[in-house]
């Protein structure tokens, strides 16, 4: 959330935010609305101060005059009341707009409608080739007894699925690995909630404009798609100690999509499923826009550092205006190479968000002046699964039709070939 008075100093250039992510609010609605809100807070100001004035006379007064003060007391109450309810529906507008408001990007994102304008900002590695014919995970999986679609199908559903067997060993080696790799950087490691309240949604941004790819229960609550939501929600209404930051979360939890906008696209396989597991990196740093920028490259860098111990082809873009979420200042794509469909498909994403989560969310510290601030936030996708098997599968695959374990996980499968006789 962007405060309202940065608003109403800098509209234009918080309308062409907007408009560059393509993202429709009316703010001069909530220019009009905001005038409203102050007009009625300072008219009701003035007759508590009126009532004050009153409560004083009618303590000193008797008789009839005591009784002609009381009605006017009666009147000023019953306009109050007029006001309030006023206030009330005004503040209800008020705070919709306001949430509808995004954040501004920063000035290098390039412009674009959606995820193919996106630009490319590194390659890392050539793209995989073979001298025989490969085929695709779900082939491989399926014939290796890796995983189960079929059957998942009939059990969860639409985009359902099991892993099984070496398919397990696989996915446990690549939490391993994250766990080590991420830990090395110095975050701590939580398993945090899925099942998460609506105010953590609204806090990260994820609501109200999101609800329609959310899993909701009975009770009101909501699956979080990400372990961001509940670790950004941990220190919700606090004020951290300064001398904290920066305060670094890896943050580990199953995950759930209903994917409402992508309605045949993706059907088959593990590249867009319902319920996955990811490690997510949270951050809270200081105040400051240079800090922003410094710990989202970091971010972004220990996750293709991590690609880079898989020895995976990939790139890594910066995403346009339009494929920018409400929060998001900037934000990098790291794409892995996947043989099947000849084609990088995105593994992580990294953003940074200044303080629009954390004002929503109520997370502030005290600066070196004494100055009460909101912290700056960031995240990315350390790693999610089962998606990155797709790329190790499909990339390591080996003529006999056996798969390659890639050499960072060895130690964590415990063999170096996946479907080779007596393993």
């Amino acid at each position: 959330m962007l405060d309202i008075k940065f608003i109403r100093e800098n509209l234009d250039l918080v309308k062409a935010g907007a408009a560059k992510k393509r993202i429709e609010v009316d703010l001069d609605r909530l220019a009009a609305v905001d005038d409203e809100r102050k007009r009625l807070r300072a008219e009701l100001d003035t007759k508590k101060a009126e009532q004050n004035r009153r409560g004083l006379e009618i303590q000193r007064a008797h008789g009839a005059e005591k009784d002609k003060l009381l009605e006017a007391m009666r009147q000023l109450k019953s306009g109050m009341g007029e006001s309030e309810e006023k206030l009330k529906g005004v503040m209800e507008e008020w705070q919709k707009l306001m949430l509808m408001v995004p954040n501004i990007p920063d000035m290098s994102v390039p412009e674009g409608d959606s995820d193919a304008e996106n630009v490319e900002v590194k390659k890392w590695g050539e793209p995989t080739t073979f001298d025989f014919e490969p085929k695709d995970h779900v082939t491989l999986m399926t014939e290796l007894g890796m995983a189960d679609f079929e059957r998942g199908t009939k059990v969860a559903g639409f985009r359902g699925y099991f892993i099984k067997g070496d398919g397990v060993l696989l996915t446990n080696a690549v939490w391993q690995l994250a766990l080590k790799h991420f830990g090395a950087k110095g975050f701590s490691p939580m398993i945090v909630p899925s099942l998460v309240r609506r105010e953590a949604f609204m806090g990260t941004g994820y609501l109200p404009q999101g609800e329609e790819d959310l899993y909701k229960t009975q009770d009101g609550d909501f699956l979080a798609g990400t372990a961001e939501v509940a670790a950004m929600g941990y220190h919700m209404n606090e004020t951290l100690d300064a001398k904290e930051l920066p305060i670094k979360f890896l943050g580990f939890s199953p995950c759930f999509r209903r994917e409402a906008g992508a309605h045949g696209k993706d059907v088959r396989g593990l590249i867009r499923v319902h319920e996955f597991f990811k490690w997510e990196q949270v951050l809270l740093c200081e105040a400051s826009h240079e800090e922003s920028v410094k710990w989202h490259e970091w971010l972004n860098r220990n996750t293709e550092e991590f690609i880079e111990l898989l020895k995976i082809p990939y790139h890594t873009v910066v995403n346009c205006g339009g494929d920018l979420g409400l929060g998001q200042v900037k934000k990098y794509d790291v794409e892995l190479w996947v043989p099947g469909e000849q084609k990088y498909r995105e593994i992580s994403s990294a953003s940074y968000f200044h303080d629009f989560q954390t004002r929503r969310l109520n997370i502030r510290y005290r600066d070196a002046e004494g100055k009460m601030q909101f912290a700056h936030s960031l995240n990315s996708t350390a790693i999610p699964t089962p998606r990155i098997l797709v790329s190790i599968i499909e990339n390591y695959q080996q003529a006999d039709g056996t798969i390659k374990v890639p050499e960072a996980l060895v130690p964590y499968v415990g063999k170096e070939v996946i479907g080779k006789p007596g393993n």
